[in-house]
């Protein structure tokens, strides 16, 4: 309060008098109250403290009339002309006065009816009446476009584009509005009305021709589409765009769509109609985000490497003497490595300098100094109101962005003449702004420390299930076979010989598919005399590991060994928790490569990991776009790159020790086997058994919760001992698995450290093959069923005829108890299971249980990339492709519109737009219906109209590589499908003998197809009849 004089406060001090009257009056009067306060005694009005109410105000009026994206109001009026009254009437009302656009059809004007008769205050018209000697009809149809003269000027509307024709009407609009976020150059606006009677077909094929060729030209362009479509969508002609309405807008029906090229950026609101009209109007209500706003400006501390720094750092490693600096711990693994890596930070921070940059996420490199001081000198003129200087400085903004986007590109092409491959394609990143996701999650502490207790799981102890904790005598080793399927038995072997399923871990005894499962024997069950066996927690030294036959010589590497690994290291990685950027190792390989010979040999004949190399940054990477539990994010370690290069040491250690384990269906981490291999064996199985006639096909497809994460150390120590690896690895790979010191970053918050003895790192070299060495004791390969794996992705097959499915089921039952005596944990709720069944009127069968829960069946599924369906005609995964190669090619009209040289338009086509419309093509391009082939191909003809040269028929692709892929496999004698192929051979000719096939089914999958593909060659390949090679 402020403060006051004598008389003033002795005037307050005296009581207010009323007489009787007043009284009553008053008594009377209750809601409009008021007193006789004396003026003297009122509260003088102060105002607001510095105008904040009416700055306020202030913001919020220009902010109306900026939003970030066009406000939209849309429906059918059915007769513009007779609610013309009206809707000029609800321009009192906020929500159309200050709409950016009216996008309105059927409006039933004609060239009898002037503009005059239609126009709104405040908007400008653009109108497009039925023309009926293109249409055929003589009344109805009609758009219209108004555009809000707040938001846009009248002089920046431009026509693009007017149809009219018996199964479509359209009109482009262009518009440059006042304001619009950085990232769009302007506004296209398509009105759309299809009528109820017209092909839809033919209606979405010129629509898509129309928005094609204006993105192609104006890719930066936002682009909206709206109108009545009636029957029609453009969910598979323009997959790319997002539908936005998603309320009815006549009766229960939603025919009115508005499709624009940028998710989740629109609300919509659902209004009355316009008169008699029996569509509603639909407010569509931008919730878009500019990119300057989401992505706040940053500040990066970097590294100035210089030739010189490298050079002192060279001298600076050169003069160490390593023995003094290492030789004082001896056998101490950890203080040795302590310091070591505290020397090479010191060297580093000493030598090279460091800088400081504020990143904004809106600049790009061609926004130079000199075109924002062109800005600068075009706003200036726009607050001096001079309109001469103004067009002036518009004329020069518009050269000097052009001057510096070809210096850019020029820039761009020299890198690519110099062979600059990784600057040639950051350049191409900064101009279509094709980035990778790397998004991670942000929060406070205490949502870090939850995703790390989350993560870490699995480290509570759980009872295993387990004949005998330790190896005493090993069991002799029965690795499976490849068996081909044309070479398959018929019926399980007898329980008296060697099993197909093998279980050579002794902490897990065989379940039942050991013996044959038939239908006079009773559901598998464990063995009763099972004991569990604790999960390792964290202990302070590692668990003792009983060696078969002690070698008096660990393994060891050479020094050239590790300058080799270390001169492969990617010197742009991030470094990991010990600081040590892979920048300086690549640099310094020749100088580091002893000291640290010294430091990975030692560290293998201890058989024990430095504490700081095994600590893990987990970076949680989200697995969708809007996470809202724990389980949503995918925990990425981020480790020091010295253990990545000791991994890749012993990684070529390991590998030909337990070769003659893995699984030979298996096809991850294999050489020359891949995803379109697993594909490729899966469908011809199906295929071989569909093909004789009243079969079905059963494939469940399995999911494991968090599969890296749950690798017992001692399950797995004893199965690596089992297969008769070094016992000196086997102790250092248990070290590497326990007592993990692991913690959570979320962008600038860091969790609490926990310890973890359970499960692999994700992101790590050696996770992959621990884990399928980890799960390869587990395989079934016979006729009628089998079980494939790619890393935890696992899918049991059942070949079930005459509805004789108990193998199947059997099998199902065996590997869900071996995951339970293993630790693998089942996510129900994700694994499901396609019948594939041509029968007719075959009722469908009953479905899998994994424990009281039933699994789901499905029509479709996405499998290692590729959608699968129950008829096997690949509509899905052609529609799937369709939509995705789409949206690639907007970034290649980006790139065009930048006037980039052909061969690097050729080469981002190959890279990003043909690497997704070609993904395992050798598996479904010779099964595709001619239609959608015919789709995929009009796509590859506009792309060769952007990139300006013809590009390969999709058709010529798939041939060419179903030949190399036939070859691949003929080559490789570890290929499951190499016996099948081999059998084709012919005895007199290089030629190989195609297989007898009933249904167009088989006959046009892989093998059949590859094989005349291949006869059909130019000459073949030359047989050698002594070793029954190819040449």
């Amino acid at each position: 309060m402020h403060p006051m004089d004598t008389s003033t406060a002795q005037r307050r001090t005296r009581p207010l008098t009323y007489s009787r009257e007043e009284l009553l009056e008053l008594a009377k009067n209750k809601h409009g109250l008021r007193h006789r306060v004396p003026a003297e005694l009122q509260r003088r009005y102060r105002g607001c403290k510095a105008g904040a109410k009416v700055q306020a105000r202030r913001t919020e009026n220009r902010r109306r009339h900026k939003p970030s994206l066009p406000s939209v109001i849309m429906g059918n009026v059915n007769s513009l002309t007779n609610k013309i009254d009206e809707l000029a009437a609800l321009g009192n009302q906020r929500i159309y006065r200050e709409c950016s656009l009216f996008i309105l059809t059927e409006t039933w004007l004609t060239a009898t009816i002037p503009d005059a008769n239609v126009d709104l205050r405040g908007f400008t018209a653009v109108r497009a009446d039925r023309d009926t000697k293109a249409c055929g009809k003589s009344k109805g149809g009609g758009l219209i476009i108004y555009t809000n003269n707040r938001w846009c000027n009248p002089g920046h509307v431009s026509v693009k584009a007017v149809l009219c024709c018996p199964n479509l009407e359209l009109l482009a609009v262009s518009m440059r509005p006042y304001y619009l976020p950085r990232e769009f150059s302007h506004v296209i606006a398509l009105c759309v009305y299809i009528a109820p009677t017209a092909n839809g077909a033919t209606a979405c094929e010129k629509i898509h021709s129309v928005a094609a060729r204006l993105q192609t030209k104006h890719p930066e362009a936002l682009l909206i589409i709206s109108g009545d479509f009636n029957h029609v969508t453009l969910d598979s002609t323009l997959a790319a765009l997002h539908q936005v309405i998603d309320c009815p807008t006549r009766n229960n029906r939603t025919i009115d769509l508005l499709y624009t090229n940028v998710k989740e950026a629109y609300r919509v609101i659902a209004l009355p109609p316009l008169g008699k009209s029996d569509h509603n109007l639909v407010y569509v209500q931008p919730q878009y985000t500019p990119l300057v706003q989401r992505q706040a400006a940053s500040t990066r501390s970097l590294r100035r490497w210089t030739p010189a720094a490298e050079e002192a750092l060279k001298d600076c490693f050169n003069i160490t003497d390593w023995d003094v600096l290492l030789g004082e711990h001896e056998e101490d693994i950890d203080g040795m490595t302590d310091r070591l890596t505290d020397y090479l930070n010191f060297c580093v921070d000493v030598v090279v300098p460091t800088k400081t940059v504020q990143c904004y996420p809106n600049n790009k490199p061609w926004v130079t100094q000199e075109v924002k001081d062109v800005l600068n000198k075009k706003k200036r003129a726009f607050r001096n109101k001079d309109r001469e200087e103004m067009k002036e400085a518009q004329r020069e903004v518009k050269r000097c962005l052009k001057e510096a986007k070809n210096i850019y590109r020029k820039k761009v092409e020299k890198k690519l003449a110099d062979n600059n491959m990784r600057d040639v394609w950051e350049g191409v990143r900064t101009i279509t702004g094709h980035k990778a996701k790397t998004s991670t999650e942000g929060g406070g502490v205490e949502r870090a420390n939850d995703l790390n207790q989350f993560f870490n799981r699995f480290s509570q102890p759980t009872p295993l299930q387990s004949s005998a904790p330790h190896l005493s005598s090993p069991a002799p080793l029965h690795p499976s076979p490849p068996s081909p399927a044309a070479e398959l038995p018929s019926t399980p072997p007898p329980s008296n010989q060697p099993p197909t399923t093998t279980f050579p871990n002794p902490a897990s005894p065989p379940p039942s598919s050991t013996s044959p499962p038939s239908a006079d024997l009773p559901p598998p069950t464990l063995p009763p005399s099972t004991t569990p066996i604790p999960l390792l927690s964290p202990s302070p030294h590692p668990p003792c590991i009983p060696l078969l036959s002690p070698s008096p010589h660990p393994p060891c590497f050479t020094a050239d060994q590790v300058r080799g690994e270390l001169r492969k290291l990617r010197p742009r990685k991030a470094a990991g928790p010990d600081r040590v950027c892979p920048r300086l190792l690549k640099t310094c390989a020749a100088e580091l490569g002893e000291p640290l010979q010294r430091v990975f040999n030692l560290s293998l004949e201890l058989g024990k990991v430095p504490t700081l190399w095994k600590t893990s940054c987990i970076i949680p990477v989200p697995k969708k776009n809007r996470p809202s539990e724990l389980n949503d994010f995918r925990p990425v370690a981020l480790t020091s790159h010295l253990m990545k290069t000791l991994e890749r040491l012993f990684l070529n250690l390991l590998r030909p020790q337990v070769q003659h384990a893995e699984d030979s269906l298996q096809f991850a981490y294999r050489d020359k086997v891949g995803v379109e291999d697993a594909i490729i064996y899966l469908l011809h199985r199906v295929h071989s058994h569909l093909d004789k006639g009243s079969g079905t096909a059963r494939i469940l497809f399995l999911d494991f919760s968090s599969a890296f994460n749950t690798i017992q150390p001692l399950v797995l120590q004893d199965k690596l001992l089992q297969m008769r690896v070094d016992p000196f690895l086997v102790a250092w790979i248990s070290s590497y698995l326990t007592d993990r010191p692991q913690f959570v970053r979320m962008k600038d918050t860091t969790s609490d450290t926990v310890v973890s003895s359970i499960g692999a790192p994700q992101g790590t070299v050696l996770s992959p093959i621990l884990f399928t060495l980890y799960t390869s004791d587990f395989c079934y390969n016979y006729e009628m069923c089998h079980i494939q794996k790619f890393a935890d992705d696992t899918a049991i097959v059942g070949c079930i005829r005459d509805d004789q499915e108990e193998e199947y089921r059997c099998l199902v039952r065996d590997f869900v108890a071996w995951c339970h005596n293993n630790g693998l944990q089942l996510n129900t709720s994700k694994t499901k299971e396609l019948v594939i069944d041509f029968g007719r009127d075959r009722p469908r069968p009953r479905p899998v249980q994994i424990g009281t829960e039933e699994v789901e069946g499905v029509q479709t599924y996405k499998y290692l990339g590729l959608w699968l369906d129950n008829r096997l005609d690949w509509t899905s995964n052609t529609r799937q492709l369709y939509k995705k190669t789409q949206s690639r090619m907007y970034f290649l009209r980006r790139l065009r519109s930048f006037n980039i040289c052909r061969k690097l338009l050729w080469m981002f086509y190959q890279s990003v737009v043909a690497s997704v419309l070609s993904y395992a093509v050798v598996c479904w391009g010779g099964s595709a219906t001619k239609a959608d082939l015919s789709r995929l191909e009009k796509l590859i003809r506009r792309a060769g109209s952007v990139v300006g040269m013809k590009l390969e028929p999709l058709a010529t692709v798939a041939e060419r590589r179903t030949i190399d892929k036939l070859r691949s496999i003929m080559d490789n004698v570890r290929h499951p499908l190499h016996t099948v192929i081999h059998s084709q051979r012919s005895l007199i000719s290089q030629r190989l003998r195609l297989p007898k096939f009933r249904t167009n089914r088989l006959g046009n999958s892989f093998i059949p197809r590859a094989i005349r593909l291949f006869n059909s060659s130019l000459g073949g390949r030359r047989a050698n009849r002594r070793t029954g090679t190819f040449l």
